[in-house]
């Protein structure tokens, strides 16, 4: 049996089963696994997992945000049990049941798969971890003894038992977790470990620089005490200092003798440890006591400074875990709108942020009658077509051509040459990529008569030159690159005059390409909405163009199909 599980070890924890076959996945409701996700990373039909008698596949469904397997990225891959499958932001982790097992020293080996080296001996790390219940007591405690639940009466065996219970609680916290799931994992473990009456772990909030509580417990399940029961003076004292305390009868401390939560609540004892990973505390964990004073001793206190360095590490390594998700997604929206070049410009620090005027290509494309087209088809086939059309325009064209992809409106698209980079052959390499569009088109249009698809579309295309005002515009959490200017508007008036099948061109466009000898033809002016006076605009025939002659007097290479 094989299935995959969201979230693991967290109380949002869901398992889904993998039936023979097909499994589709995505925020559509006529998935296989239907799948929520508040940040939209994932496609409606993102992807799906098929099992066979060969193994189980994952297949990316050309989704926005893409699929990875153990955080490489993937088009198709074999699934091994324990791998962890990333759509957009959410994670998975496969277990298939039937290849699970581990050989143990007892079991018959083939003698391959040790690849020739003399083994001695296996064990499976699983196998070998120790049961945590195991090391840890439950019975009632004596009023002078520690509130460490640790086995054994002897030092040697209360600190062998110590070290290996901090080891099972840095196996447990060491799978990957979501961020807001790990305080109440920490609470939970510490509860198992010691006798306390109240728990809290608080971390530093990035934007006040004050300690927020993030998760709480009461050994009395039952309680309904004052959630804002801990004192602020005693962790605040700790987060400052960085050193790990005893309040050993809270009430009397004269450090604390004006704190208004030790006097209401009657704080007998607490302690309070720093989260501190690195030479920065992120937060502390604290713990009191309500029935009595003195209850608290040095081994509690260098236990629980322990157990906070755990969770510590834990709470940081998945902060960078969480950190390295959002660089993923935004690194595959950066790969989405710009070429590799510009990519790696933009990687290696270019500001975006800074409006600068520079001259761009615009070049504006769009799908004849796609309205009546589209019409009696269903909303699904209409995506599916939409992205499949896209794909070759922009993914084979537009970026091999080193245009940047602006936008998409419905079934138009809009890119640039010349922004965020600028080259000395932006205009040219434009007007090339709107040839090779023409050609794909025809190309696309064979490909489905072939597969018996009833498809049969053309686009039309304007392209203008001129001066853009290019920045990031929106509001401060949701921004996009973009180029503003009258280039941008005539160009979508150009090919709105062009019919299927056409590329025209603007004078300015034309003059920057004077040099290439393009078979154009000139037009009689065409008055366009919004201008007053008409535009001298130039058919390119498209038809009689070698892309490969014209693109041998370029510095660019090859795009892929040409």
């Amino acid at each position: 049996m094989a299935y995959i599980i969201q979230n693991q070890g967290t109380p949002q924890e869901r398992v889904c089963d993998l039936r023979q076959g097909v499994n589709t996945i995505g925020r559509g409701l006529d998935n296989s696994i239907v799948v929520e996700d508040d940040a939209r990373s994932l496609s409606r039909h993102h992807a799906e997992i098929q099992v066979t008698d060969r193994g189980i596949y994952v297949t990316d469904l050309n989704s926005s945000n893409g699929t990875f397997v153990n955080q490489t990225k993937i088009v198709q891959q074999k699934l091994n049990h324990g791998d962890f499958v990333q759509f957009g932001s959410v994670i998975f982790r496969l277990v298939d049941e039937a290849n699970s097992e581990s050989n143990t020293s007892g079991s018959q080996v083939p003698a391959n798969a040790n690849s020739g080296l003399s083994i001695l001996m296996r064990v499976s790390p699983e196998k070998s971890r120790v049961n945590m219940q195991d090391l840890l007591q439950h019975q009632q405690l004596e009023p002078t003894g520690s509130v460490l639940l640790i086995s054994g009466n002897d030092e040697t065996q209360r600190t062998s038992a110590k070290l290996r219970v901090l080891l099972e609680v840095s196996q447990e916290l060491a799978s990957p977790e979501a961020y807001s799931a790990l305080p109440e994992k920490i609470l939970d473990l510490l509860l198992k470990i010691m006798s306390v009456d109240r728990a809290v772990l608080l971390l530093v909030d990035a934007k006040t620089g004050q300690l927020e509580p993030k998760a709480y417990k009461f050994s009395d399940s039952k309680s309904t005490a004052n959630l804002d029961f801990y004192s602020r003076k005693i962790t605040n004292f700790v987060l400052k200092q960085g050193d790990a305390i005893i309040s050993d009868d809270a009430s009397g401390d004269r450090r604390f003798d004006s704190s208004q939560s030790i006097i209401q609540q009657s704080i007998q004892a607490a302690m309070c440890a720093p989260l501190k990973p690195r030479d920065q505390a992120i937060g502390v964990l604290y713990v009191d006591n309500l029935s009595r004073g003195h209850a608290y001793h040095k081994e509690d206190l260098e236990f629980l400074s322990s157990l906070a360095n755990q969770a510590a590490i834990a709470i940081e390594n998945a902060n960078l875990y969480k950190s390295m998700q959002s660089e993923v997604i935004r690194r595959t929206k950066l790969e989405r709108f710009f070429p590799a070049a510009v990519s790696q410009k933009i990687e290696e620090g270019w500001d975006l942020n800074r409006i600068v005027e520079t001259e761009v290509t615009a070049l504006f494309s769009d799908i004849s009658g796609f309205t009546e087209m589209t019409s009696q088809m269903q909303p699904r086939k209409v995506l599916e077509f939409l992205n499949e059309y896209f794909k070759v325009m922009v993914e084979d064209i537009v970026f091999p051509y080193g245009g940047t992809l602006e936008k998409y409106i419905a079934d138009a698209l809009l890119a640039v040459w010349g922004s965020p980079y600028q080259k000395e052959d932006d205009a040219i390499m434009a007007v090339n990529a709107a040839i090779a569009m023409q050609w794909a088109m025809k190309q696309l249009n064979e490909d489905w008569t072939e597969q018996g698809r009833d498809l049969q579309i053309q686009i039309h295309i304007g392209l203008n030159t001129g001066m853009v005002a290019a920045g990031n515009i929106g509001s401060e959490n949701l921004i996009q690159y973009t180029n503003i200017g009258d280039t941008m508007n005539v160009a979508s008036r150009i090919c709105t005059a062009a019919k299927a099948g056409e590329v025209f061109i603007s004078e300015s466009t034309k003059s920057h390409i004077s040099q290439f000898n393009l078979p154009l033809e000139k037009l009689e002016p065409v008055k366009v909405k919004g201008k007053e006076e008409a535009l001298q605009l130039y058919r390119v025939n498209w038809q009689n163009v070698d892309v490969r002659e014209v693109l041998s007097k370029t510095k660019t290479i090859f795009p892929k199909g040409v």
